[in-house]
């Protein structure tokens, strides 16, 4: 078995409140480096009092796993010869937060529209999203369930 170490760093510092602000608030915002990469700045979602204009963890959840999903479906594709021209995702992550303030994402719907040549398979290219879930390294770390909602277009 082979392991990869990925490495993040985060920094938030104290900022003083407007005397608008409840006693107990802390800026949700905050910044995330990553070796060799521009700096990400992030917030809470604007729903949990955090800054709209900045990423936040759901966000950056959903973009990684909607990635992650395309990559593993081009790899699969490569391998079984389907021409791909274009591919796009409108995806969408469902939050349930519970009274007592705890929550979890409890499902991931993937929106693909591909676009693959005319002398490509189509029914093979729709099965190959399974295949592309099985091997998607951030689906398979997720324990909600992810769908999807395949759109194949010939060229």
């Amino acid at each position: 078995m082979m392991q990869h170490i990925f490495k993040a760093v985060l920094n938030w510092t104290f900022k003083e409140k407007s005397k608008d602000s409840p006693k107990r608030f802390y800026s949700k915002s905050h910044s995330i480096v990553i070796e060799g990469k521009e700096l990400l700045e992030v917030s809470a979602a604007k729903n949990f009092k955090g800054d709209p204009s900045l990423y936040n963890p759901e966000d950056l959840l959903l973009s990684s796993l909607t990635s992650c999903h395309m990559m593993s479906y081009m790899y699969c594709c490569s391998i079984n010869k389907i021409d791909v021209i274009s591919y796009t995702d409108q995806s969408e992550a469902c939050l349930e937060v519970n009274s007592d303030g705890s929550g979890q994402i409890i499902k991931v719907i993937l929106n693909p529209t591909v676009i693959i040549s005319s002398k490509s398979d189509p029914n093979l290219a729709k099965e190959l999203h399974n295949k592309a879930n099985e091997l998607c390294f951030i689906a398979n770390s997720c324990k909600f369930p992810v769908e999807h909602h395949v759109t194949i277009i010939l060229e």
